[in-house]
């Protein structure tokens, strides 16, 4: 029994040397692949410029404040195509300081409007046919 474990640790330590040799003798191969030179570049003739006309938003703010008894109760605020609102948060029997009494909400965005007024364009008659002649 002695023997058999004696010999085993001896075949572990043999294995344990011997796997660095052979994994270094691999990797020390030569390679003499060489990447192949880069091309050389070209400088190219600019062309025309694109005949694109881009145009800046309107930047321009319309702000409209609704009072009401000398406090504002809404302002409306119109940039460009977005328009949104800001309200007061008037939470009845929250004391200052409260996280309930914070002075302002969140802004409400204005998604979309129904019923707005119709542009000139949209407004073609319909094509009807002519009354069938009587006979």
């Amino acid at each position: 029994m002695r023997t058999s474990k004696f010999w085993s640790l001896i075949t572990i330590s043999v294995a344990a040397i011997a796997t660095p040799l052979i994994v270094s003798a691999q990797s020390t191969a030569p390679t003499k692949d060489f990447a192949p030179a880069p091309p050389q570049t070209q400088r190219l003739e600019e062309g025309e410029a694109p005949a694109v006309t881009i145009r800046q938003p309107d930047t321009q703010k319309k702000i409209t404040e609704k009072r009401s008894q000398g406090k504002v109760t809404e302002v409306k605020v119109q940039t460009g195509k977005t328009t949104y609102y800001a309200k007061p948060n008037d939470t009845p029997g929250a004391m200052r300081g409260d996280g309930q009494s914070d002075t302002n909400r969140p802004v409400q965005f204005e998604v979309g409007t129904f019923g707005g007024p119709k542009s000139a364009t949209a407004a073609e008659p319909a094509q009807t046919l002519a009354p069938a002649p009587v006979k």
